[in-house]
């Protein structure tokens, strides 16, 4: 993502690993783990929407953790239909997170489909879930808790908009939808990474209030 950008392999549970780490310039708050869209379609942790999240997540003092599912780069193994991809965010979430901080989690496309999962699966459960443009239609979500910030774009024509209503609507959970953006946010980045400050910031104001 830039010059600071550290890159590691860890062991993972179908062989190595590959991870990135962004730090933030101020005082850590907590440690937010991503995943990147779909491998089989070209999904890597350099996505840019990805590389959007770890940026706002930066910017409000997590240290952001991307990575590469089985066989992507340099991470060992193969395509597992997101069965095994969920154990490779869980071995990444118990190498990142760090004792007496929250635990963040982001996903998009896909990855928001092993974030949803890989929550679910979590002993000490994580502070809150940012989800882009989940992949709802493609594969089976699970529920996800009730502060979880949803976005997705108004004219997705990868993952419709219905199929993520359906999904989020027996769950009361509410979707922020982008008029007029497809599902990787072209040209609205900035548009995208906005929203999740200002999503992320209300949320934990209205919890603490």
């Amino acid at each position: 993502m830039n010059s600071q950008t550290e890159k590691l392999v860890i062991a993972g549970p179908a062989g190595a690993l590959e991870i990135a780490i962004d730090r933030p310039s101020a005082a850590l708050r907590g440690v937010a783990v991503i995943c990147h869209p779909n491998p089989t379609q070209g999904g890597t942790l350099d996505n840019k929407v990805v590389q959007t999240l770890a940026r706002a997540f930066v910017q409000m003092g997590y240290r952001a953790v991307r990575f590469n599912f089985r066989g992507i780069g340099k991470s060992e193994g193969q395509w597992d239909e997101g069965r095994g991809e969920v154990d490779d965010a869980l071995a990444v979430i118990a190498h990142a997170r760090e004792a007496g901080l929250p635990l963040a989690l982001g996903g998009f496309s896909f990855g928001g489909y092993v974030a949803s999962h890989a929550a679910q699966r979590l002993d000490d459960k994580a502070e809150r879930l940012c989800l882009v443009g989940p992949a709802a239609s493609r594969f089976d979500m699970t529920t996800v808790p009730a502060d979880t910030l949803v976005v997705h774009g108004e004219t997705d024509d990868v993952v419709p908009l219905a199929s993520v209503l359906d999904w989020a609507r027996p769950q009361s959970l509410p979707v922020t939808v982008v008029p007029g953006v497809g599902h990787f946010f072209h040209g609205q980045l900035p548009l995208l990474k906005n929203i999740i400050l200002r999503g992320w910031h209300e949320a934990g104001a209205a919890s603490s209030s």
